[in-house]
């Protein structure tokens, strides 16, 4: 679940499960393995997913980290996630969804593409830095064509690929 980079950035433990309103038992999972963060993908707002509608689970999640003593655990929350559909709320921009993950406490912001390996839209990302002062994080579609547009922007990125590798680790 976890694994330590040999490289020059900060070393950061990370569940790559998700969290969605249908169950909060990732949240004792990174307790019990001493992660640092959890992705939620239905934080603020429902959706529908490919695995059905997503009801939001700010509260419940927020409650539940406090009941098993894992505040210390950050929520990363997604917003207008990828495989959705948010006809639900397609008045409610990108901005206004990021503000309101910030609002009910989530520790960052997860930006992707439509789909696992699209790439987020570098116009969102400005939208969505602009709008809060929490980290935004990018959580797919990066590759190493376009890693700069969203290094430039101070975005986090989360990398699931063997596409990376970091100097001179092989890791």
């Amino acid at each position: 679940m976890r694994k330590r980079l040999k490289c020059s950035v900060p070393f950061i433990s990370v569940f790559t499960g998700k969290v969605s309103s249908q169950t909060t038992a990732p949240g004792s999972t990174v307790l019990v393995e001493g992660l640092d963060f959890i992705r939620a993908e239905g934080f603020v707002f429902s959706h529908v997913a490919d695995e059905g509608i997503i009801n939001a689970c700010a509260g419940d999640l927020l409650r539940y980290r406090k009941q098993i003593g894992a505040e210390h655990i950050q929520i990363f929350a997604d917003i207008k996630k990828k495989h959705s559909a948010h006809a639900l709320t397609a008045d409610v921009s990108v901005s206004e969804t990021a503000k309101a993950a910030e609002l009910f406490l989530a520790d960052g912001i997860v930006l992707t593409g439509t789909a696992t390996g699209m790439p987020a839209d570098p116009e969102e990302l400005k939208e969505v830095e602009q709008a809060v002062k929490i980290p935004v994080l990018i959580g797919s579609g990066v590759t190493l064509e376009n890693v700069r547009n969203y290094l430039d922007a101070n975005a986090l990125i989360i990398v699931w690929s063997p596409d990376f590798r970091f100097h001179g680790t092989g890791q």
